[in-house]
């Protein structure tokens, strides 16, 4: 489990990008979950508030993440995204709340920040994050936050998986005390059929999946998976009972690069 703030994490939450039917979120319930991941952008808020109404479970046995998109930043935009993700999730308040994207304006990514700061004062909001952002432009928002006592992020989404694990930026936002979560991480799929880690599978007994999600965990990242089957779901949450070795890890870190997306907040998107 991850600490931050008040909060306790689970080792792995569950991603909602591309989930239009609410079967399938309540089967993510059913396995276990009781993180789960969502945004405006993904338009499946309200799929999600249906669900959770649905399982016969409190709001309080959930923690729920939402974002904020490119078209929703600035100070009086942000107050009006979370007002309208709290409306289409049907709470009262969202556990996480991220910037989606870092505009290559600071200021515009600042007072984005300062629209969410509000938002937590007011309780709207138990904790803010930055998602995609990476150590260039988050510095100068780091630096704004602490010249007026601001509250500064606890948590960064990245891209991360084997053959892709952005350490520059992991390394920075730990060190700024901010949990890293990865996006994609099994690289889309991409990634479960490598030969290291399908050699990796066969050793350890278990899917390539879990290969890449305990990596994850091993390296201080918490992992947002995805995945339709009932028995995918409940393989992704049992990861306790085996560990990758310190040169199995290694083996890892060094692997080529594999599975990009495509997708970085400083470049046009590549087709992969």
């Amino acid at each position: 489990m991850f600490k931050i703030n008040n909060l306790t994490l689970p080792d792995v939450g569950f991603g909602t990008y591309k989930v239009d039917e609410q079967e399938i979120i309540l089967n993510a319930i059913k396995s276990g979950y009781i993180y789960f991941d969502t945004a405006s952008f993904y338009g499946n808020e309200n799929i999600l508030a249906k669900a959770i109404s649905q399982s016969g479970l409190k709001r309080s046995d959930f923690i729920i993440a939402s974002k904020l998109w490119r078209d929703e930043m600035g100070y009086d935009n942000a107050i009006q995204a979370v007002n309208k993700s709290l409306n289409n999730l049907n709470i009262d308040y969202i556990d996480i709340y991220f910037i989606h994207w870092p505009s290559q304006d600071d200021k515009l990514n600042i007072d984005t920040w300062r629209g969410l700061e509000a938002c937590h004062k007011s309780g709207k909001i138990k904790a803010l994050g930055l998602s995609n952002f990476l150590p260039h432009h988050t510095e100068p928002l780091l630096k704004n936050i602490l010249t007026r006592f601001g509250i500064l992020p606890a948590i960064a989404q990245l891209e991360f998986h084997p053959g892709y694990t952005q350490e520059c930026a992991v390394r920075y936002f730990s060190e700024h005390n901010m949990l890293v979560q990865a996006w994609s991480p099994l690289g889309r799929g991409r990634v479960v059929n490598d030969e290291l880690i399908l050699s990796l599978a066969n050793k350890y007994h278990v899917s390539p999946q879990q290969i890449c999600l305990k990596f994850a965990l091993q390296k201080g990242v918490m992992p947002l998976a995805k995945s339709s089957s009932p028995e995918r779901m409940r393989e992704n949450l049992d990861l306790n009972n085996f560990k990758l070795s310190h040169e199995d890890m290694l083996r890892i870190d060094t692997m080529p690069p594999l599975g990009w997306s495509g997708l970085h907040p400083d470049r046009e998107r590549v087709n992969i």
